[in-house]
């Protein structure tokens, strides 16, 4: 740990934490900063002005990436007949009904991604207990409960990113690899910043973004100012 300690320190004398960088410069920045030896992820945080307590306060939704994530998710359908056959010429992973709600409830996790057509939901609802604290749950909000299985399956395939409001009015989402482009960087971060902004819930009151920073998985945030954004 010493050394990454060590490497983290260097990086964060990079960093003015007084100041809030142009989206660009921040990426450029970021890229000095990542100093580990594999392809780190980028990370967005978005500190909120809501209350994630009150129902009419919740954001939760998806939208895919113009340049995608930069890893390829594992996806997993429930579905039968005709559905499990369009999941399968889709590229779904593993596409299949109760062998998989077995292989689930024995402690298999291989699949990154859960999609299931709403007929299938009585069965996998009784999942919630291993999935939902993973994160893993179908839900109708991010397009993952629907017949529509395959385009489900290749939006996820192209990037696609799901994001969920925390109880600290927190929203974490990955927008790429270290290894990207600035450019593409930078456009997956409008594009997230303009959809954050776009749900923004008509109850929350005050300043809506109150903090945006970037993050590499080892590196020191970098605090991105959106004002003209809000």
């Amino acid at each position: 740990m010493a050394k990454r300690g060590k490497r983290y320190q260097e990086a964060l004398k990079l960093v003015d934490k007084t100041k809030a960088y142009d989206i660009k410069e921040a990426v450029a920045l970021l890229k000095q900063t990542a100093k580990a030896k594999f392809d780190e992820t980028v990370e967005v945080a978005f500190r909120l002005g809501v209350d994630p307590k009150k129902a009419d306060q919740q954001i939760r939704g998806a939208m895919v990436l113009p340049h995608g994530t930069g890893k390829t998710q594992r996806v997993l359908v429930f579905a039968k007949g005709e559905k499990a056959k369009e999941a399968e010429a889709a590229g779904a992973d593993y596409v299949g009904d109760a062998e998989y709600i077995n292989k689930i409830n024995d402690g298999w996790f291989d699949f990154d991604v859960v999609v299931a057509t709403p007929d299938m939901m009585a069965e996998v609802g009784k999942l919630g207990r291993v999935l939902g604290p993973k994160g893993l749950m179908p839900n109708p909000k991010t397009g993952t409960v629907t017949f529509d299985v395959e385009k489900a399956v290749k939006e996820i395939k192209a990037g696609k990113v799901e994001y969920r409001v925390d109880k600290s009015a927190n929203i974490h989402v990955p927008i790429g690899k270290i290894s990207f482009e600035d450019d593409k960087l930078v456009e997956n971060f409008i594009a997230i910043t303009e959809q954050i902004i776009k749900v923004k819930p008509q109850a929350a009151k005050g300043t809506y973004m109150k903090n945006v920073t970037i993050t590499s998985t080892m590196g020191p945030g970098i605090k991105v100012d959106v004002s003209d954004y809000r």
